[in-house]
């Protein structure tokens, strides 16, 4: 989900509650001054009472407080016209590095294409379009056509790709380090040398069909240096970013990011 989702996302979130808080505090306000006790109330009338307030909750809130999905996958290439509809909230264009949350519909028109990974089960799908689909707790749900290929990723690559989307948008934010309070450059512990070594060879395991723009190997990968803050690495991965998409605006702000983090 991009950055003008989510802040989207919160205000709505925001107001949903604002309402129910306001909810809340009329109800306590009515209980108080109830001459009825809980103690004289039977139990039929106490559910009845539940069941009323939970539905005033929902009405209030327009259920985006109460039915929101799960995030399930992760959107790390689209093309073309491909849209969304949420089970909460509105419709719009489905964008690269967005989370899908479980239920959202996918809808990809003739000519377009795009290609997710799913959290659980690590599972990657390629649809092209005309297609429609539901995104599942670790696959997508046919709704028109079928997937024109599917992956099975390799350990850790999709819990890496998950935070994504965290990572560039703390770039543009221009935000100190993520973990902890270190913003200096780390050198890699032997453990830490080992993790990585696996997470470059996981990582480069993506580049196998994939175009020779997609920058979705090198995110990875990035997501793993950033971890253990290795700066040095982390400048070459995104200047090959850079070669392979000069004009990505996700990019950019990564590759300056970076830059304020190596001047300190």
């Amino acid at each position: 989900m991009n950055f003008t989702q989510t802040s989207s996302l919160i205000a709505i979130s925001t107001k949903a509650w604002l309402r129910v808080f306001a909810l809340c505090a009329t109800t306590v306000a009515f209980v108080s001054c109830s001459s009825i006790s809980m103690r004289d109330r039977t139990r039929g009338a106490t559910r009845k009472y539940l069941a009323a307030l939970l539905s005033a909750l929902t009405v209030m809130t327009g259920g985006t407080a109460l039915a929101q999905g799960a995030d399930v996958a992760l959107v790390n290439l689209v093309s073309g016209d491909v849209s969304y509809v949420p089970q909460a909230g509105s419709p719009g264009k489905v964008q690269p590095f967005m989370k899908l949350r479980d239920g959202d519909r996918i809808s990809v028109a003739a000519g377009g294409q795009v290609r997710i990974v799913f959290f659980d089960g690590a599972r990657q799908e390629l649809w092209a379009g005309p297609a429609s689909f539901r995104a599942g707790k670790s696959a997508a749900e046919p709704i028109s056509g079928r997937a024109a290929g599917t992956t099975n990723l390799p350990a850790g690559v999709a819990q890496r790709m998950a935070r994504i989307p965290e990572l560039i948008q703390h770039a543009k934010l221009g935000g100190g380090q993520l973990r902890g309070g270190l913003t200096r450059q780390q050198k890699a512990s032997l453990e830490q040398q080992a993790t990585l070594a696996q997470a470059r060879g996981a990582c480069e395991k993506l580049r196998h069909g994939m175009p020779a723009n997609d920058i979705a190997p090198e995110l990875c990968l990035y997501a793993a240096l950033h971890e253990f803050l290795v700066y040095d690495e982390m400048k070459t991965v995104v200047a090959e970013m850079r070669r392979k998409q000069p004009a990505n605006e996700d990019v950019k702000a990564l590759d300056a990011w970076l830059a304020g983090r190596m001047l300190r």
